[in-house]
């Protein structure tokens, strides 16, 4: 029974130990479980904190996005507001003098052929001299040879050296020739235009009407504005009046940015915007074709140092399509005449520019937006010489008609046929003692028609400003709704100047040229040269 007993025990003691075993092991197991548990908890805790990182520095982009496009936006409107005060504190004048080149050469610079190469050293040649027994054992005898071998090479070497000193002087002077006539070819480019500055200068200072137009042209190509500007213009002088005409294309509705804010929307993740008033729009959009206006006419007077432009007339129009019709318009939006004591009297850097265009008598379309036009004050091909310059097929004898030359009848009948060609109805006439013709006639147009009041000078020389008072007092006696004053020769500033705001249209050589050729299809000339 005592074995069965330690049996038993000895069977219990190893159930009990087996037991304990397995419970460590679930121990263990149970420890990596929460501690595998934990692990999860944590890396799902971090995933959570990195999703929510990544989501507040996605919203953090979106909105730097939103902020880029609200300073985009500001600078933009910042640029259009400054439009005319960016330009006043700029020197548009271009002096010929800066546009001068200077030669400057640089030294000559031989490189490698500048250096002589060093001539052959005796002393590498010269064989050693005997000495001490070798003098008594034939070494006399076997040195001259070793001598006469030396100087033979010595001098082979020399007439080496010779050639490579002549060769190397061959092409120095090569060399030096070349860097001569490259030299000599800037100076000859320098001087070509330098000679064609100064012609330009000389003709400009001649008031000769192309390069004052090509001078002025280049003043405004100077001008900076922003790159949805569409910067075309034409301009024509006339030296009579010394008058400059610019016809000066403005940027359409759409350069007023539509867009009056950015937002982001969380929620949905997208980036809104709201629009811009149409009335702020419109606003903003007369401002700005008053601020070209204004700064144009600005550009032009100040970079006129030699006084060869007493009157601007500038012509706003646009280069679009007419969203009615869907065909293309050029429609004047507004059209100025100013002289150069009139404008010189602003301060431009505190007027309010719509107003200050009123102050100038300025026509401006009640409603640019839209495209409503106002009729310019003096058509740009009134003034484009193009048509004066054209020749009779018959060679040098051009059968035009002189204006000059004409009697006072044939003066009288052409100026009559002219109007009545454009439309309006001349009752009556009496010829000028000047020379010219006067008339009365009547335009049918309801609303904008009326008793019409014609003057025209015969003249060579610049018709005064008492000749346009005496129209003003003539159309004021007739009751009259409108007074025309021609004339062959021109007008000076005082001319335009009393003419600003009154109901008066004064037409020069060139401007009476051209409504002949496109009115009463006579093509005539002006040439005083005929009647010296």
């Amino acid at each position: 029974m005592g074995i069965l007993k330690e049996m038993q025990r000895t069977h219990a003691r190893q159930v009990r130990a087996q037991k304990q075993a397995q419970a460590a092991a679930y121990r263990h197991q149970q420890q990596l479980r929460r501690e595998a548990e934990h692990a999860m908890k944590a890396a799902q805790r971090a995933a959570a904190a990195d999703e929510r990182e990544r989501k507040r520095l996605y919203v953090e982009a979106r909105l730097a996005e939103v902020a880029a496009d609200k300073s985009e936006l500001q600078a933009h409107l910042e640029e259009l507001d400054s439009l005319l005060s960016a330009t006043l504190d700029v020197d548009d004048h271009i002096d010929f003098r800066k546009l001068r080149k200077s030669v400057s050469h640089p030294p000559f610079n031989p490189g490698p052929l500048g250096t002589p190469p060093p001539p052959p050293d005796w002393r590498r040649f010269e064989p050693p001299a005997p000495t001490g027994l070798g003098k008594m054992f034939g070494g006399q005898a076997i040195y001259q040879q070793q001598l006469a071998g030396a100087q033979q090479a010595f001098a082979q070497a020399q007439a080496q050296h010779a050639a490579a000193e002549a060769d190397r002087q061959r092409r120095l002077a090569a060399a030096y020739q070349s860097y001569q006539q490259h030299c000599a070819k800037v100076e000859a480019e320098v001087a070509a235009h330098n000679a064609e500055i100064d012609r330009f200068a000389s003709t400009f200072a001649a008031a000769d009407p192309a390069a004052v137009v090509e001078y002025f042209s280049m003043v405004l190509g100077n001008s900076v504005y922003p790159d949805d500007f569409p910067q075309h213009y034409r301009l024509a002088y006339v030296p009579e009046s010394r008058q400059l005409v610019v016809e000066y294309h403005l940027p359409t509705l759409d350069v007023i940015p539509a867009v009056r804010e950015y937002r982001y929307v969380k929620a949905r993740d997208e980036i809104t915007t709201a629009a811009r008033p149409a009335k702020e729009i419109k606003d903003r959009y007369a401002n700005l074709v008053a601020q070209v206006t204004l700064r144009t006419v600005h550009e032009l007077f100040e970079a006129d140092r030699s006084g060869l432009v007493e009157t601007v007339v500038f012509n706003g129009i646009v280069d679009t399509t007419d969203p009615r019709t869907g065909t293309s318009v050029q429609p004047c939006l507004v059209t100025l005449r100013t002289t150069r004591e009139v404008f010189g009297e602003l301060n431009l850097r505190n007027v309010e520019p719509t107003a200050c265009l009123q102050h100038l008598n300025a026509s401006v379309s009640k409603r640019p937006a839209e495209l409503a036009p106002v009729r310019p004050v003096l058509e740009f091909d009134m003034v484009d010489k193009r048509f004066v310059d054209e020749v009779d097929v018959l060679a040098d004898l051009d059968q035009r008609p002189n204006l000059l030359k004409l009697s006072p009848t044939e003066f009288e009948s052409l100026i009559q046929n002219l109007f009545a060609k454009m439309g309006l109805d001349t009752k009556q006439t009496r010829p000028s003692r000047d020379g010219g013709v006067d008339c009365v006639a009547f335009d049918p147009r309801p609303i904008f028609g009326g008793k019409v009041v014609i003057q025209a000078k015969r003249y060579r020389n610049t018709v005064d400003v008492s000749a346009v008072r005496d129209l003003y007092g003539t159309v004021q006696n007739e009751g009259a709704s409108k007074g025309i004053l021609v004339t062959t020769s021109g007008y000076g500033a005082a001319s335009y100047e009393f003419a600003s705001g009154k109901p008066l249209e004064l037409i020069d050589g060139s401007n009476l040229l051209y409504l002949l050729a496109e009115h009463a299809e006579v093509k005539a000339r002006i040439d005083p040269s005929e009647l010296d």
